[in-house]
């Protein structure tokens, strides 16, 4: 039997069999919507308006522009960024909820027995935006001038001396403790609810020192309210250019940094992490970001995933040392 088509049925069947063929050895990828097809979130787990959010909205512009896709920035504070993070990891991994981690990614696990979310292996990492050196502050009319002064000091009178921090945990708790560690030094925490009265009280001589990010106490260190003694690290910080840091003193394992960077959930497509992290780069690359974050303390400093990676094992690595030696236990 012989079956006869219309020219106008024929044609239907025709391209139909065609574009059958075609998709048949299109990879499944191509056949997705392509990324980023709607508004991205970016989670800050800190409220507004602070260094971590700041960071995040400088980035967040430029890196929506080269995305071609508003991203917006969600905060949500609370249990010493735990909520913000335990809401990332628990998204969908299609790169549509990131967070902006910063260094309680590496040191929460070790502080909290029961988080809802591994730190170590729950998340992506995507790209690391930069960092900033905590500095060492006494007041202004403080018998010390050097760090040595202070460390030697503390040896000989390991009762007298006292230094503050946002909170038990925290970047100037943690630094503080491996500057005692390292050194030798001795000195008793006093924690605060936030680090705004720990340096109303350093100002007022009632502790002996800080570990802090020099933005916090730049404006007190130049009405001479403050004394910086040394810059955690290696490298001078363009915010106190004079300051020593501690290596050249005599200390290269005190290293001490607020950093941030970008993070998605636990089994993101490569393709995905791959496009974020170039377009991560390019907004990094631009003058005018660099200066807004520069003007913020930030230090731009990003790579590669695997390289952002490294650095957040190695910092899960020194900061749960520095905790379990020290005893620390989050408030």
């Amino acid at each position: 039997m012989t079956i006869r088509l219309s020219r106008r049925a024929f044609t239907t069947t025709f391209a139909a069999a065609v574009s059958a063929s075609l998709v048949a050895g299109l990879p499944l990828t191509a056949l997705a919507q392509a990324y980023p097809s709607r508004p991205i979130s970016v989670v800050v787990p800190y409220a507004a308006g602070g260094g971590v959010d700041i960071v995040t909205r400088v980035v967040a512009q430029d890196l929506g522009t080269a995305l071609g896709q508003t991203v917006v920035v969600d905060n949500k504070p609370g249990a010493s960024t735990n909520i913000g993070m335990a809401a990332v990891a628990k998204a969908a991994p299609d790169g549509y909820t990131l967070l902006t981690a910063s260094p309680t990614l590496a040191s929460n696990g070790a502080l909290f027995k029961q988080l809802g979310f591994d730190p170590a292996s729950d998340f992506t990492p995507i790209g690391k935006i930069g960092y900033s050196p905590l500095v060492i502050v006494v007041p202004a009319n403080s018998r010390f001038k050097t760090l040595k002064e202070l460390i030697d000091y503390s040896k000989a009178h390991p009762e007298e001396l006292s230094y503050g921090s946002a909170g038990s945990g925290s970047s100037g708790h943690l630094a503080s403790a491996l500057l005692i560690q390292e050194t030798g030094a001795k000195a008793i925490h006093v924690p605060y609810k936030g680090g705004s009265p720990a340096i109303t009280d350093l100002i007022g001589g009632r502790l002996s020192f800080m570990s802090i990010n020099p933005l916090e106490v730049l404006a007190h260190v130049q009405a001479g309210k403050l004394r910086a003694l040394a810059v955690y690290g290696t490298k001078p910080t363009d915010a106190l250019p004079e300051l020593p840091t501690t290596a050249s003193l005599g200390w290269p394992k005190l290293d001490a940094t607020v950093w941030w960077g970008l993070m998605g959930p636990k089994g993101m497509p490569k393709d995905v992490v791959q496009r974020l992290n170039s377009d991560l780069q390019k907004t990094l690359a631009r003058k005018d970001v660099q200066e807004k974050l520069a003007a913020r303390g930030a230090i731009v400093e990003t790579g590669t995933p695997e390289q952002f990676a490294a650095f957040n094992t190695a910092e899960i690595t020194k900061w749960h040392k520095v905790i379990k030696d020290a005893g620390i236990q989050a408030d």
